[in-house]
């Protein structure tokens, strides 16, 4: 049996999903930058876009306020978010209790790594702005889906902080919606 040329070789990408407001906050100084109402062709298009995912991983506050609110939710988002295995980076979470859930504690670019080379669709990178910000400045996303809110904070916890340089990316989706919401998927350059 002969050994896998790079190219055979199945890499995943990571694509974070954040919501944003047009100045760039994931959330203001006086709370988190959704409770827009969703459109429904928006529903439909991130539904399928995360149905097609075969882990998600996030930061610790973020997998606790999730593992608290989707096992017992009858939104449309709770299939997948339930079905689909977790992985909550995070080195003060005692245990992982939400089902098909595990814990990485490594290096965030080994473990990350060990992920992309792993069989399944893409992973989906699910905030806070500090796991997206580490994410960001270690060159560890593919793309970004954010969607952005018709709000302007400005000030609070900022999508972006600390890059080691400038991170060029290049459009290719965009989409707007009746309430003003908007759909921009990006990938790296």
């Amino acid at each position: 049996m002969r050994n896998k040329t790079a190219k055979e070789i199945h890499v995943r990408k990571v694509v974070l999903m954040m919501s944003v407001s047009v100045d760039g906050f994931v959330a203001g100084p006086h709370g988190h930058a959704g409770g827009f109402p969703e459109p429904d062709q928006l529903k439909r298009w991130k539904l399928d876009r995360i149905r097609r995912a075969g882990t998600h991983i996030m930061g610790r506050v973020t997998y606790e306020e999730m593992a608290g609110h989707w096992p017992t939710s009858t939104d449309d988002y709770a299939a997948p978010m339930n079905e689909i295995p977790k992985v909550v980076f995070s080195n003060t979470l005692d245990k992982a209790t939400w089902a098909k859930s595990s814990i990485a504690r490594g290096d965030l670019a080994d473990e990350i790594a060990t992920l992309r080379r792993q069989p399944g669709g893409e992973i989906i990178a699910w905030g806070g702005a500090s796991f997206a910000q580490s994410l960001s400045r270690s060159g560890l996303i593919d793309e970004y889906v954010l969607v952005i809110h018709p709000a302007a904070f400005g000030s609070g916890l900022p999508m972006f902080r600390d890059l080691p340089e400038p991170l060029h990316l290049q459009l290719i989706e965009a989409q707007t919606f009746d309430n003003g919401t908007v759909l921009h998927v990006y990938k790296r350059k």
